[in-house]
């Protein structure tokens, strides 16, 4: 395999002799039309679907939905764990104040992408709440997702779609103040740059801070976004942007409630009950930075090479709680909880490169797509850790709980020290087809090839893995009539994980296959989509959390064998001048290689709403409710051995807006309106969410 310094310069050196080529093409200078077509579609610069091809949602054969800006601003969306529960089939698994998975079909997302391109995330965790004021839409394709990032489960995979500049001068200010303290300032302001408008440039900047209803629990946030896009000649164009992030958190919680008492009966405290103390913090950075040279060679055809880099950084003193071995979580007195401080200081960083090209061409009378590239990414992960020693009082019996968060003094810490270092190399070579046999028909073709690498040392001991893979991708649409449309997919399924087993080695990559079907139609002038999926998935040797080593004090995990069914609907979409909805729902059923039932803890059935109208009377009101539903789910506790269960809940929350002025408004949000008592996750068991809960924002636009 190619070192990166050799494969960058072998990118770089080819987009240098395509731009050449073109320069010199024919010894003409390309007519200015097409400068004026550049210049008028810098807002469509976005991803390619779930492809790699310009495919609309409709003719995509797999299941796709899609949360624009103003669903995330009119129900106060304001962090992508927000915007997410109002994705079909997306379960927002906050399972610690602080760290979040998300999950789709019985699966863990493991897979993003940044405006298309695929960034992958193996642990599948989001540490801390990432603001979403810098997208303009979050896509969520759900099924397996190797074509799109290399890598991937048969969850799906969330592509984050960047604000970019706008043609025209405009902005936005706003001020929100609300329940817990909470006061979040947002500023958003594009311009041109050149008179001709070639060039322009935005900038969006959010903070936030904010109390919570659980005891002692403050967190606040500054996000800031700079991007600039521009033409370097007739045909070619360069976008560059980066974002920060810095995020502090106090009295966090590391892990959980516990709610399995010694006899077997599950605990049940107050909303606001935390595990934490004090002293107890956690502090996140995140940087991404992000280059693209587009080129088009001819009408159709397009070049882009693109570089992506991010940074992840976190630093914290953490309190994690647990019951003792021999007595347990005494349901009389409340005795028996032990105290586990950690430090646990991390610094993420990748690179990805990505050179693809997209076009079209005619053959037997009709027009294809195509899309084929190569992608290099690297990355390093590095732990360390602030040993205390065995004797801190830290480390000790807890008082009857719910207690203080002052009962425990702050440990000693020792010095940082190494704790874990893990290097990743990724290179893949990608392609996809979309062939035209027929008006009517449309054939997706795909595969894609990987070379994966990972070394470096796990709980002192050195490691070093590589394999190859190749994926294929398959799909069908066919349109029955002009609004009615059936369709097929299959993908293999290949995952490298980060889980390791009770010998501290990691377990081998999860492998499989998903398969698709289903129905889109339009409605009401396309205006509105209906989709109806049904989906069947296997993945094989699926890291599942066993419990603790006695031996080592660490987490184990063992491979199994699961199998995912079900099926989806959503309907998204306008219904008149001033309805619109987003309403989906899942029915699902998993099973283990015994063909048991498994993952209890994942909802076998949900249902997502979001509907908002103007007022006919007067369209400068608009009111809307979303919300969700989910069956009832049940976790083994790893530590009590109880079985914990939550009950199927209704969670609803309701706007209400005032466009008082050609450029001010009024915004009302409601959370949790019949102040729903529920657990946020029993993915490791997790904490009650907020009761009900408000805000109001005033936001002026120029």
């Amino acid at each position: 395999m190619p070192d990166a310094p050799c494969l960058r310069l072998a990118l770089l050196s080819a987009l240098v002799a395509t731009s050449s080529l073109q320069a010199s093409e024919n010894g003409q200078t390309p007519p200015a039309m097409e400068e004026l077509l550049i210049t008028a579609v810098r807002e469509s610069r976005t991803s390619k679907g779930a492809t790699g091809l310009p495919l609309d949602p409709r003719e995509t054969p797999q299941s796709i939905s899609i949360v624009d800006y103003q669903q995330m601003q009119n129900f106060g969306a304001d962090s992508l764990n927000e915007a997410l529960r109002l994705a079909t089939g997306i379960s927002v698994e906050e399972w610690e104040t602080n760290r979040t998975n998300y999950v789709a079909r019985g699966f863990e997302i493991k897979s993003t992408q940044i405006d298309g391109v695929g960034l992958p995330n193996n642990w599948g965790l989001v540490v801390g709440a990432i603001d979403s004021f810098g997208f303009d839409k979050i896509e969520v394709i759900r099924g397996a997702n190797g074509l799109l990032t290399g890598v991937g489960s048969a969850a799906g995979t969330i592509n984050y779609v960047r604000k970019r500049p706008t043609n025209q001068r405009e902005g936005s200010v706003s001020m929100t103040a609300g329940s817990e303290d909470l006061v979040r300032l947002e500023a958003d302001y594009s311009a041109p740059l050149t008179d001709d408008g070639q060039w322009a440039a935005r900038v969006v900047v959010a903070t936030e801070d904010r109390g919570s209803h659980i005891r002692d629990l403050e967190n606040d946030r500054t996000f800031l976004y700079g991007v600039i896009d521009g033409q370097l000649g007739a045909r070619s164009t360069l976008t560059a942007g980066y974002s920060y992030q810095v995020s502090h958190t106090d009295s966090n919680m590391w892990g959980a409630l516990v709610l399995g008492y010694s006899d077997g009966s599950q605990a049940s405290f107050r909303r606001s009950a935390s595990t934490s103390q004090d002293w107890a913090w956690w502090d996140t950075e995140n940087h991404n930075a992000f280059a693209e040279y587009a080129v088009a060679l001819a009408p159709g055809w397009e070049l882009k090479l693109s570089y992506n880099y991010r940074l992840f950084e976190d630093d914290g003193k953490l309190f994690f709680v647990f019951p003792e071995a021999t007595s347990g979580f005494d349901p009389v007195t409340r005795l028996g909880l032990m105290g586990n401080p950690g430090s646990y200081p991390t610094r993420d960083d990748a690179h990805l490169f990505d050179l693809a090209l997209t076009g079209a061409f005619s053959a037997f009378g009709r027009k294809h797509e195509v899309a084929a590239g190569v992608s290099y990414a690297e990355g390093r992960r590095k732990l360390h850790m602030r040993p205390v020693s065995g004797t801190d009082p830290a480390w000790g019996p807890l008082p009857a709980f719910p207690y203080g968060g002052d009962v425990v003094p702050e440990p000693a810490w020792g010095d940082r020290t190494h704790y874990s270092l893990t290097n990743i190399e990724l290179t893949r070579v990608y392609g996809a087809t979309r062939l035209k046999p027929h008006d009517r028909v449309a054939v997706v073709l795909g595969v894609n090839a990987i070379e994966f690498r990972r070394d470096g040392d796990l709980f002192s001991d050195p490691f070093s893995q590589s394999e190859r893979e190749i994926s294929p991708y398959a799909g069908v649409t066919v349109d029955i009539t002009d609004a009615v449309l059936v369709y097929a997919s299959y993908s293999d399924i290949y995952q490298p994980q980060d889980y390791y087993d009770i010998n501290q080695e990691y377990l081998a990559p999860t492998k499989g296959v998903n398969y698709e079907a289903g129905v889109k139609a339009g409605w009401l002038d396309d205006q509105l989509l209906t989709t109806l999926a049904l989906f069947s998935a296997e993945q094989e040797g699926l890291g599942t959390f066993v419990g603790l080593n006695p031996a080592t004090n660490n987490y184990y995990y063992t491979g199994v064998d699961i199998r995912s069914e079900g099926v989806e609907l959503e309907l998204s979409g306008r219904i008149g001048d001033h309805v619109e909805v987003l309403i989906g729902a899942t029915w699902l059923q998993l099973e283990d290689e015994q063909g048991d039932d498994t993952y209890e803890w994942v909802p076998r059935r949900t249902v997502n709403f979001a509907i908002s109208s103007r007022l006919p009377v007067n369209p400068d009101i608009s009111i809307g409710l979303s919300g969700r539903w989910q069956s009832d789910t049940a976790k083994l506790d790893g530590y009590s051995n109880v079985e914990i269960r939550q009950r199927s809940y209704l969670l609803v929350n309701g706007f209400a807006r005032w466009d008082f002025s050609d450029n001010a408004y009024v915004l009302l949000n409601v959370n949790n309106l019949t102040n729903e008592k529920y657990l946020t996750s029993l993915y490791e068991v997790g904490y009650y969410a907020a009761p009900l809960n408000g805000s109001v924002t005033v936001g002026y636009r120029f």
